[in-house]
């Protein structure tokens, strides 16, 4: 991951190899099988981004690239509170920002109400696709990294909503991990505290259909939140095994399925408390 050097030379590169590049530093990341080598290396990744997006600020690509990559190093690999939160209020915007570089009515998603919201989401369509998914990334970030804030849990609903169109979309990007999000979000909560256990259950299931089971994180969330909500022990662990068991290297997965594997242990071995 030898990207600093790029800091300086990426400025004499045309703006096509640009964008292609920026969007292959997510995929390289992705591709990585040493999950303590991605946490090093990302924030040089980060620096990069920010630079694009100084450079130019109304790109989209960069823009969703530097969403994603912040939201992943601020949940996945930064252990500190207030760091965490710091690094995903700035996925947050950047995708914000990305939603309002493709259509001007979505520059302020953040702000206006749900009703206003929801007629916004519905005008956007398949080419809006990439910038609405990257808003949806940076805001469930934020919101997870800022689970004591009222303000920002309130938003969960317009995140939901957006998920649920851009699945309505024919050929939309990311339906593996559209569905991850929407199988999280249902299983929240119980159903007697409004949760919808088997809605979720139902997204995770498409999600692993989607994916042909090669992403394993979607049966690690599987497991974690339906099976242990409803307390199905026998799912949880038949889940859990599956994953370990699992080839880690698959394209575009490879970091991912690793931690997954990780976070199989922590789980089977805390399930005898659980349970």
């Amino acid at each position: 991951m030898h990207v600093l050097p790029c800091l300086v030379g990426c400025a004499a590169l045309g703006n096509a190899a640009v964008s292609r590049f920026a969007d292959s530093l997510s995929a390289s990341l992705l591709d990585e099988e040493d999950p303590a080598l991605a946490r090093e290396g990302i924030p040089a990744y980060l620096i990069l981004l920010d630079s694009l997006v100084r450079d130019d600020p109304g790109n989209p690509r960069y823009l969703g690239a530097a969403t994603q990559l912040y939201a992943a190093y601020g949940v996945a690999f930064v252990s500190d509170e207030q760091r965490a939160a710091t690094l995903t209020a700035r996925a947050r915007d950047y995708g914000a920002r990305a939603a309002c570089a493709v259509d001007k009515p979505s520059c302020d998603l953040d702000e206006i109400d749900y009703d206003s919201f929801t007629a916004i989401v519905d005008r956007l369509d398949l080419q809006h696709a990439d910038a609405l998914y990257s808003y949806c990334v940076g805001s469930l970030a934020f919101i997870r990294t800022h689970s004591q804030d009222w303000v920002a849990i309130a938003g969960l609903p317009k995140v939901e909503y957006a998920l649920r169109h851009l699945l309505s979309m024919d050929a939309v990007p990311n339906a593996t991990n559209i569905n991850v999000y929407l199988g999280i979000l249902n299983t929240l909560r119980p159903t007697a505290l409004g949760g919808k256990p088997e809605e979720g259950k139902a997204y995770f299931e498409r999600a692993i259909e989607l994916s042909g089971g090669r992403d394993l994180s979607a049966k690690v969330e599987y497991a974690r939140g339906y099976a242990r909500l409803v307390y199905d022990r026998e799912l949880h662990d038949r889940l859990l095994k599956e994953v370990l068991q699992s080839p880690v290297k698959q394209e575009g997965l490879t970091l991912f399925n690793t931690l997954a594997q990780e976070e199989a242990r922590e789980l089977l071995a805390t399930a005898d408390e659980y349970f």
